[in-house]
């Protein structure tokens, strides 16, 4: 019998792992002979078939901090289609169906492109990244994804030299998503960077953490992650890419941009206008840590904005 690697699996045909865990009750209504290939597998070998992603080259961009645990990253969440509290996306997010999965790359392109997500996890080796990540509301937690630059997904759909910005926009079907109602902000979701931002080795096209597919809470089957802007800007379950001319807008500036500004730099020296950023609390500590200057991404950021009011474009 053959046995696939995890990289040799089509995403579209991977058990997501919240079915995978209920495995015994769903197999227990099958007739043993209409199992498919896949439940003769080892559990380990189903395991790692339903969510491994395989060898992971370490990247040199990695912090050496320690990582908050997955259950503080996988069970407390900002996903307001899933709910605006902490702890509903965990919930509420569990059968969130992410495939087939196709992203669009259009605009200020010469070669426009819809990727599926087996040709996102094949477009560059994977690797892990460990990121600090910063939230406006004064917490912050160290997570290990898994991806590449963004950058590399850019470059296959050659930017034009009208190209400035980039557009994101999220998935939103209210059917999947009812909480999406009550969130209180436009949807679907949009955010915006620009170029040389997007272009930056730092912003991660991220499909994974912890060595495993990403969970739907957390942005399944591809996001964002800019680690050294406010968490906001790290857009979920993206499904549009769009490179344009000019400014594009964010869904929390149009929601309130007296709060919220396009750059969303971490910077302690601008105060959000109903708490200071000065400090934050690690996700699972007690104690209070000074915040860092583009949240300790400065020397690889802090030449984009030579000369930039950062209290003017916060």
């Amino acid at each position: 019998m053959l046995i696939r690697n995890s990289s040799d699996i089509p995403y579209s045909e991977v058990t997501p792992k919240s079915l995978y865990l209920n495995r015994r009750s769903f197999l227990a209504g099958i007739p043993a002979a209409f199992l498919g290939a896949r439940e003769l597998l080892s559990p380990s070998a189903r395991a790692e078939a339903a969510m491994g992603l395989g060898n992971l080259a370490k990247s040199p961009l990695s912090t050496t901090e320690k990582p908050n645990s997955f259950k503080d990253v996988s069970t407390y969440n900002n996903f307001y289609e899933f709910g605006t509290s902490k702890d509903q996306p965990s919930q509420l997010a569990k059968n969130f169906k992410t495939s087939p999965w196709v992203v669009s790359v259009e605009g200020e392109v010469a070669k426009p492109r819809k990727f599926s997500m087996d040709e996102l996890l094949k477009l560059v080796p994977l690797e892990e990244r460990i990121y600090r990540h910063r939230c406006v509301e004064g917490w912050s937690i160290v997570v290990p994804w898994a991806g590449y630059s963004l950058g590399a997904l850019l470059k296959q759909v050659e930017p034009t030299s009208k190209a400035k910005f980039v557009y994101f926009e999220s998935y939103y079907d209210p059917k999947q998503m009812p909480e999406g109602r009550h969130a209180g902000i436009p949807l679907p979701y949009v955010e915006g960077l620009r170029l040389d931002e997007a272009m930056n080795p730092l912003a991660l096209l991220a499909v994974g953490m912890y060595g495993e597919s990403l969970p739907p809470q957390d942005g399944a089957p591809v996001r964002l992650v800019v680690p050294w802007k406010y968490g906001f800007k790290s857009i979920k379950s993206l499904v549009k890419i769009r490179l344009t001319g000019s400014q594009p807008q964010n869904t929390w500036n149009i929601t309130n941009s007296h709060e919220y500004g396009f750059y969303s730099n971490v910077n302690p020296q601008v105060d959000h206008p109903r708490w200071s950023q000065s400090s934050e609390r690690r996700l699972g500590e007690l104690r209070r840590r000074p915040t860092l200057m583009f949240n300790g991404y400065g020397a690889q950021v802090a030449q984009m904005y030579a000369g930039m009011d950062l209290k003017k474009n916060f």
